[in-house]
Parts: structure tokens; sequence; C-alpha cells
């Protein structure tokens, strides 16, 4: 192999899998297939008919219809919960409530399979938070300095200056405490008294 090598590029499954790696990290992936999970036995159960050798069990119940409404909701909610992810709390506390009511509408949540699923995705959504961007996209920060050096010793981005990067009290002007001027050091406190 010498320097003139081109190396050799990830396959398409290798990119493909990185891709789904990043775009499951910035969600709350797990949360969502859980939520989604738990709407599949909430809503199949009531129509389902078991066949225990020649014996067939209708598991039907008179609130039927409610068992498919929440658990279509259900996967609604773990779907939204994929791609909408800033309706976290919302999608979480949604489906911990709905797994409640699974309970006496939908044959005991589905069997207790659905409840379950439901409360474990509705905690993990609700507890989830997006982690810290990576490091090409974070604003850049200037370093503060010790206070030894002067102002405007370069510490600023390029481009801006270091005079304005701080709001500082305008020397020999009255404060004005109406809270229109936040340059005067007052930033819109007022004085009682």
């Amino acid at each position: 192999m010498s320097a003139e090598t081109p190396a050799v590029s990830d396959g398409q499954f290798s990119r493909r899998r990185s891709q789904f790696r990043a775009w499951r990290g910035t969600r709350p992936f797990w949360a969502g297939l859980f939520v989604m999970l738990a709407g599949v036995p909430i809503a199949y159960f009531p129509y389902a008919n078991l066949q225990i050798g020649h014996l067939t069990l209708a598991m039907a119940t008179t609130a039927g219809a409610g068992s498919l409404i929440i658990g279509v909701l259900l996967v609604v909610l773990g779907f939204s919960l994929w791609f909408q992810k800033h309706v976290r709390t919302f999608a979480g506390v949604a489906a911990i409530l709905l797994g409640l009511v699974s309970i006496p509408v939908s044959n005991l949540g589905g069997f207790l399979i659905g409840f379950l699923f439901a409360l474990v995705g509705g905690a993990m959504a609700v507890s989830w938070a997006p982690g810290a961007p990576p490091a090409d996209e974070r604003a850049y920060e200037a370093p503060r300095g010790t206070g030894d050096a002067p102002e405007g010793n370069g510490d600023a981005p390029q481009g801006t200056d270091p005079d304005t990067t701080t709001l500082k009290p305008v020397v020999g002007e009255p404060n004005d405490l109406s809270g229109t001027s936040p340059a005067n050091g007052a930033n819109g406190r007022h004085s009682a008294g």
C-alpha cells in the first residue's frame, strides 16, 4: 500500500447505520418505540379471537372502540416523539395517562403488556433531555480574561468590538430607571424607596 492508494470508503450499509445512530441520538428514540409498542396490544386484543383447540375465546369488549382509539393515539404519540422531539413532555405525560386509562377500558391495558410499555415509554420521554451539540456546531465562546490584561486584548471573536460585549454604566449621566436604557447600569431595576 502506497501513499497514493485511496482510502477505502465505508460501504452503503455502514454509512446508513451511522446516519441512523446520529439521528437516533438526537431524539427520545427508545421512548417513542416503547410508546408505539404499547399501542399495539391495547388496540389488538379487544378485537382478537383466540383459538384454544376447538374453543374460540372472543375477547371483544363493549369498549372496543375506546381501546382502538387509545392504541392509535399511543402509536401517534410514539411517532411524534421520533419526529417532533420538542413535544416530549406532553407526549410522555399523555402516554402515561392513556396507559392508565387502558386498564379499565381494554382488557387490563392489553393484558398489562401495553400498560407497562406505555408507562416505561412515557417515563423515558418525560425524563429525556437533549445532549450537548457537537463541537463544530457550538457557538464561539470567547475565553474570559483573568483581570490582569486590559479589555480588548483579542479575546472577542473577530469582527466584534470588545467594548460593546459588556454593558457598562454611563459616567456623568443620571440613572434612568425607566428600564428603557440598559446601558445605564440599572438594567430596568427600580429602587423602592
